[in-house]
This record gives C-alpha cells, sequence and structure tokens, in this order.
C-alpha cells in the first residue's frame, strides 16, 4: 500500500520560514517524480514545485527564488524549504508521486497535505 505522508506544517509569520518533509512508502521512490501542490480557501490545486527522478526541477513563478524542492532518495523524502513566506503563501501543501513518462505512466499518488498559515 502507497502512503505519502507530510509533516512540518504549522503557523508562521510573513518573511518566516517552514520546511515540508513528504515520506513515501510502498512504494520504489527514486524512479518516480515529485510534487508539491498547494490548495487555498475557495481556490483551484496549484503546482508550486516538481523534481523529477533525475532531480531536474521546476517551480511557479510566484515561489521563484523563495521556496527550495529537493529530494533525498536515501530516506524516500521530498523536501519544500520555504523562505520569505508571505500571506498569500497560506494553504494547505499535497505531496505528489507520479510517473511522467515510461512503462509507469499512470502512477499518481498523493498526500492528504499539511496546513501551513503565513500571518501575524
Amino acid at each position: 500500500q502507497v502512503q505519502l505522508v507530510e509533516s512540518g506544517g504549522g503557523l508562521v509569520p510573513p518573511g518566516g520560514s517552514l520546511r515540508l518533509s513528504c515520506v513515501a512508502s510502498g512504494i520504489v521512490f527514486d524512479i518516480y517524480a515529485m510534487g508539491w501542490y498547494r490548495q487555498a480557501p475557495e481556490q483551484q490545486r496549484e503546482l508550486v514545485a516538481t523534481i523529477t527522478s533525475r532531480s531536474s526541477i521546476d517551480y511557479a513563478d510566484s515561489v521563484k527564488g523563495r521556496f527550495t524542492i529537493s529530494r533525498d532518495n536515501s530516506k524516500n523524502t521530498v523536501y519544500l524549504e520555504m523562505n520569505n513566506l508571505k500571506p498569500e503563501d497560506t494553504a494547505v501543501y499535497y505531496c505528489r508521486l507520479y510517473a511522467d513518462y515510461g512503462p509507469n505512466y499512470g502512477v499518481d499518488y498523493w498526500g492528504k497535505g499539511a496546513l501551513v498559515t503565513v500571518s501575524s
């Protein structure tokens, strides 16, 4: 059974930092792409950052220069380092594991989310 478990969310003041972690289990981790997405209240879910199995990285324009995605295949974990947080970053952050090409294309799992609130 595949599980993705996020942690590290919480309340932080504007300008603060948080690091989210997502641990995967029940699947071979290092052959899949990983992504962080977020959904603010009454908004659609949006991409924040992705990292492929070869560590090719992409970011949403709104977080470039502030957020950093990374992965540690030895720990089956993907991270999202978030700096200079803004109130508009407030959302539930979701971890995603997926195959974007090849024989495993269609594999697509999501975590249950971690709430990040940026407020003074």
